[in-house]
């Protein structure tokens, strides 16, 4: 059957595949490429392998060190066989540059064929072990200069200074002064630095579901996601925002980035938006934020959740159970959001033909086989996730392989192509994970750790309240410019304990960082995924960011609310939890409705601020202030917001009559 027949016909042509590797394509020159392209395909092949347990099974032993030594070696000459000194992908042949990335791969190999011997050479700091940790961090740090920009740089340079002068530091701040041999040393070669818990989750769980994604994009799933959202949403009033919304969401489940979302799906919905009558600035930052939202969406989120699920010794199912319902919440503050906006400027509705939801399932039905299987082997066989991962990757090659979609088949050649290509994607992921192992070091090594969890805690006076908007304010510091990976991990190790510290559940502790260390993407001065969008819409970038800052109001305020009340965490009374969770929605629908200014017609300025408050109480989660219970503040503000709704109503239905 063609696609003109199924009645599913791409939109200008658009492939979501041709957009999800991150980093901008191949190196230009053959050799380059070539090169990169193998030592990404091995990168993902060994990560593979060590997560099937093939050498045990073989009946070969190695440390987990070994194996993160040989994965950071293949990153790191992927990485600058990828990228040359400026950050860009290579247009010629640098020699230094190919010098550079097999001197990465050698030192990997080194450390990890003789890593038993090494570890008991690290106390005496022998020449060979100095040698070795020198090259190591200085390949790290230049690596990842290349592959996220001096940002992230700048933090751990930042922390490799304290590391020598920590006995100079104000009295809360000081740490035990690190010598310069021995700081390299421990960095390198302890694992609890460079080859710690980032790094092995990164190459032994995150790594997966990037390969996954390759694989879905490769049998038509990122094209079938769009037709899916295209059929329930494109002709409603201001579709193509709400095509952006619920897209954003699926792609956000198999990509965990913000910046890959936005070009993935982007490409295609914002050019709708300004078609049906959205502004560039506000298509752009639609977009921006519902990517941002994709990397809290279960049941695959971003790369951080797995390290989270690590940090706090806890299931990945718990950690998707936890974030279900922030995230629905956040999903439906952006649709109402786009809504009431299409009602108030009355936006024009899509003219192309979109495709029957009937059909779209019909030809793309065997696209959600590996999603089943996926979710049942982490929630009813609770598998790890690296395992769940690859059994659901390996039914999307079964079926992709016996169905196309779209005219795409998947092929065995594929195969390979999908493992270079997430090699190639996870180059800044690892240089990322060994950049979060150092601070973790500096921070171990110098005792920094527990001196700032006092000093967060002293510094709010013992307002558990002014203590998360500090955090908030840290967090939000520490995550401009960052992948939000790299933000997690540096705010789980710094900012974290003195939460714990300061009475809140760790399971609150951790989702509130991970929510604002995201706030960065789409907030200004530096907001990646706003910027991407602005790219793609044409609008100004600071305008988008802001623009952002509006449309993703609710992203400020939802973890104060899972803090406040960890119900919507899932803990709890099922009863309480539903209550917070209706009330929410109804709040959320008045305060977005008053902040665009709309109910079936322009709102005064008096109405608005009425349908604020409302909003305001209604939102507030079921808990207790001063031994009140907030239910009745909660169920008076949704009795005057719905007094305010019934009245606009009967006050603009004969108009509406009239029109009919």
């Amino acid at each position: 059957m063609t696609n003109e027949t199924a009645g599913i016909k791409p939109i200008e042509g658009f492939h979501a595949s041709e957009s999800f590797v991150a980093g901008g394509g191949d190196p230009a020159h053959p050799f380059m490429r070539y090169s990169a392209n193998t030592l990404g395909g091995l990168l993902t092949a060994v990560c593979l392998i060590w997560i099937l347990q093939v050498p045990q099974r073989l009946g070969f032993a190695f440390y987990t060190e070994q194996f993160v030594g040989l994965v950071l070696g293949l990153a790191l000459a992927t990485a600058f066989h990828s990228f040359n000194w400026r950050g860009k992908r290579h247009n010629g042949l640098p020699l230094h540059d190919v010098a550079l990335g097999w001197i990465g791969l050698l030192t990997g190999l080194w450390i990890a064929s003789e890593y038993p011997r090494l570890l008991l050479d690290v106390s005496f700091r022998t020449p060979e072990i100095l040698v070795l940790a020198v090259i190591v961090l200085v390949l790290v740090l230049d690596a990842l200069r290349r592959c996220t920009g001096w940002a992230l740089l700048s933090i751990v340079l930042f922390f490799l200074a304290y590391a020598l002068v920590a006995h100079l530091m104000p009295q809360d701040l000081r740490g035990k002064p690190a010598k310069l041999d021995a700081l390299v040393s421990y960095l390198a070669f302890d694992p609890s630095a460079i080859f710690g818990t980032p790094m092995v989750i990164g190459a032994s769980v995150v790594i997966v579901f990037i390969w996954m994604g390759e694989v879905l994009m490769r049998s038509g799933g990122g094209d079938w996601f769009m037709d899916v959202c295209m059929a329930m949403f494109g002709k409603a009033r201001g579709g193509p925002a709400k095509v952006c919304i619920v897209s954003s969401a699926l792609f956000g489940m198999i990509s965990g980035s913000a910046v890959s979302n936005v070009v993935s799906s982007g490409v295609l919905t914002i050019p709708l938006m300004k078609r049906t009558g959205y502004t560039a600035v506000d298509s752009g930052a639609i977009e921006a934020v519902s990517s941002t939202g994709g990397q809290i969406t279960p049941p695959v989120m971003g790369a951080a959740a797995f390290l989270m699920a690590e940090f706090l010794q806890v299931t990945y199912a718990e950690i998707c159970i936890a974030a279900a319902i922030p995230a629905a919440l956040f999903f439906w503050s952006l649709y109402v959001q786009v809504d009431v906006v299409a009602g108030q400027r009355n936006l024009t509705r899509l003219n192309e033909r979109v495709p029957a939801l009937l059909q779209v399932m019909k030809e793309g039905w065997h696209l959600l086989i590996p999603f089943i299987v996926l979710i049942y082997f982490l929630f009813a066989w609770d598998q790890d996730p690296e395992i769940a991962g690859i059994a659901c990757t390996v039914m999307v090659f079964v079926v992709g392989m016996l169905r196309p979609y779209r005219g795409q088949r998947i092929r065995v050649s594929d195969l390979w192509k999908s493992l270079a290509a997430t090699g190639r994607t996870t180059t800044d992921l690892f240089t990322t994970l060994a950049a979060a192992g150092i601070v973790i070091g500096v921070l171990n090594m110098t005792g920094l750790a527990f001196a700032l969890t006092l000093w967060l805690v002293k510094l709010g006076g013992g307002s558990l309240f002014l203590l998360l908007v500090i955090t908030a304010f840290v967090s939000f510091v520490l995550g401009m410019g960052m992948p939000t990976t790299a933000v997690y991990v540096l705010l789980a190790a710094l900012v974290a304990p003195g939460l714990v510290q300061a009475g809140l559940d760790k399971m609150s502790a951790h989702m509130f960082i991970l929510y604002n260390g995201m706030l960065s993407m789409i907030t200004p001065p530096v907001a990646l995924a706003a910027y991407a969008a602005a790219n793609l819409s044409g609008a100004g970038a600071m305008q988008t960011g802001w623009a952002c800052c509006r449309i993703g109001w609710f992203l400020y305020i939802v973890p104060f609310m899972f803090v406040i009340s960890p119900g919507l965490l899932m803990k709890g009374d099922t009863t309480s939890i539903i209550i917070d969770v209706v009330s929410a929605c109804v709040g959320i629908h008045f305060v977005t409705a008053a902040l665009v200014g709309f109910v079936w017609r322009d709102l005064g300025i008096l109405k608005r601020m009425i349908l604020v408050l409302a909003g305001a109480f209604a939102i507030v989660p079921e808990t207790h202030f001063f031994g009140v219970s907030s239910l009745g503040f909660s169920l008076a503000g949704i009795a005057v917001g719905a007094l305010l709704y019934v009245i606009e109503f009967q006050a603009t239905r004969p108009a509406r009559l009239a029109k009919a």
